[in-house]
């Protein structure tokens, strides 16, 4: 199963150890297509999206309003 992290380049400052994991885009268990856009984060003042590698069923690993950190997973794709 592909895994859907948050890229570390985000945090290409590295003055902030940590972002929030600002809401989810699809719903969990939906089926998602390669470079959709499925969460929302935000690392300090920016808000980026975070897309999916890969076609199947997104299954979250983390909670809408959660701490990560660079290049955590937050969910996986699952063949459909």
């Amino acid at each position: 199963m592909p895994d859907i992290r948050v890229p570390e380049a985000l945090w290409s400052t590295g003055m902030l150890p940590e972002g929030i994991l600002e809401r989810w885009l699809v719903e969990d268990g939906a089926g998602v297509r390669v470079g959709e856009a499925v969460a929302a984060v935000r690392i300090g003042d920016a808000l980026h999206d975070i897309t999916s590698p890969s076609e199947g069923l997104v299954a979250f690993m983390a909670p809408a309003g959660g701490l990560i950190d660079p290049g955590c997973i937050i969910a996986e794709v699952a063949a459909r």
